[in-house]
């Protein structure tokens, strides 16, 4: 049909909590728990909600545009909020203080935005806490590392030294 137009329009909302989605914390101290969120067509009245293990809201905040920052609207008291959304990252994390063994499960960050057809996205980290942190020993690993480049190193070597005399040979002949 003559005059006909159809237009898709994308929605796009991600929430993100970082490169890992596990952190661990030591016993009693305060551990950060990352969350970011991107929107294609800005936001307005963008509500946010951290979760632990699904169930239990421990953060409710609301931002109403991106000129103003987050306000809270309910938290459990151990719970600070710590981003800021008027600076080029829409972040929403929270920090959990006191940590204690029962605190280690599932967090969830939870977004909605009315502007986007009130489109939902959330992100889960994993929370471990241990008694005390383990230095980790990398030294067979490095040396294993160490190897394998040295073999590939030896192998290029070789076919590198290969080529030079196949060469030399050939202009030898002729």
């Amino acid at each position: 049909l003559p005059g006909l137009h159809v237009f898709a329009i994308a929605f796009t909302l991600e929430v993100s909590v970082g490169k890992t989605n596990t952190v661990m914390a030591l016993n009693n101290s305060n551990v950060l728990l990352p969350c970011t969120f991107t929107t294609c067509i800005g936001f307005h009245n963008l509500v946010f909600t951290w979760y632990f293990n699904s169930t239990e809201m421990i953060y409710h905040g609301k931002i109403k545009s991106k000129a103003s920052e987050p306000f809270l609207v309910a938290r459990n008291p151990r719970v600070e909020f710590v981003g800021s959304t008027t600076g080029k990252d829409n972040n929403i994390s929270i920090v959990l203080k006191n940590v204690e063994f029962s605190d280690a499960g599932r967090y969830t960050c939870h977004v909605m935005n009315p502007r986007e057809k009130k489109a939902q996205h959330n992100a889960t980290i994993f929370l471990t806490v241990v008694q005390k942190m383990v230095e980790t020993d990398n030294t067979v690993t490095l040396i294993i590392v160490g190897v394998v480049g040295g073999l590939i190193g030896l192998l290029i070597l070789f076919m590198l030294i290969k080529r030079v005399v196949l060469f030399i040979i050939k202009k030898t002949q002729d």
